[in-house]
């Protein structure tokens, strides 16, 4: 495991509770605070589809397990533990667990995947799902019963988390199908901010 790795575990087990850890990882300036695994699956594939290696850049994307953790990674990470400057990515329901930790937080409008899914449109989401094969999948969920009042997005979006790592895989390949030309906002600012 890379440093950036040992130091994600590091931070994650002193999070929970087992114990503190001593310092960043050589050059670690930074870190984004994340939900999820999904979370960081697409952020980090965004920023290299934008020409950036966050990793070298010093910048450590930390998945937190919920957003009710922010608090204890602000405290170990921010200024009261190692320093480092903190910023956020999350959802709109989110938000006041953000901002009661960290000064700087960047909101997706309903979640990650609403975002992606909004800038790429249906279609292409579509195109991508069958590229990986879940067209079969896609067209059966889209036809059960409790499908039938909602939008295609909403449809897409629900459909992206009914399956085990699918968000995590999809948020990977959403956000590496973006045209830099249309980085949605909140993920657009906070790459700008990096």
């Amino acid at each position: 495991m890379d440093e950036m790795g040992e130091f994600r575990e590091a931070v994650a087990r002193s999070a929970a509770g087992g114990g503190a850890f001593g310092e960043a990882a050589p050059g670690v300036r930074g870190a984004v605070l994340v939900e999820g695994p999904s979370d960081h699956a697409a952020l980090e594939a965004l920023a290299r589809r934008l020409g950036r290696d966050l990793e070298a850049e010093g910048i450590c994307v930390l998945s937190m397990g919920g957003a009710t953790n922010v608090a204890r990674y602000a405290e170990l990470l921010g200024p009261p533990g190692l320093g480092l400057r903190l910023t956020g990515l999350c959802d709109e329901q989110e938000r006041p667990f953000y901002d009661r930790a960290l000064e700087e937080v960047f909101v997706c409008v309903k979640d990650l995947e609403e975002e992606l899914i909004r800038a790429l449109g249906v279609a292409r989401v579509e195109e991508i799902v069958e590229a990986e094969g879940e067209l079969g999948p896609w067209r059966t969920f889209t036809r059960q019963p409790a499908q039938r009042g909602r939008s295609p997005e909403q449809r897409m979006r629900r459909f992206l988390g009914t399956q085990s790592g699918r968000k995590i895989r999809y948020g990977r390949l959403l956000a590496g199908a973006l045209d830099p030309a249309s980085v949605p906002g909140p993920l657009d600012a906070l790459i700008g901010r990096l």
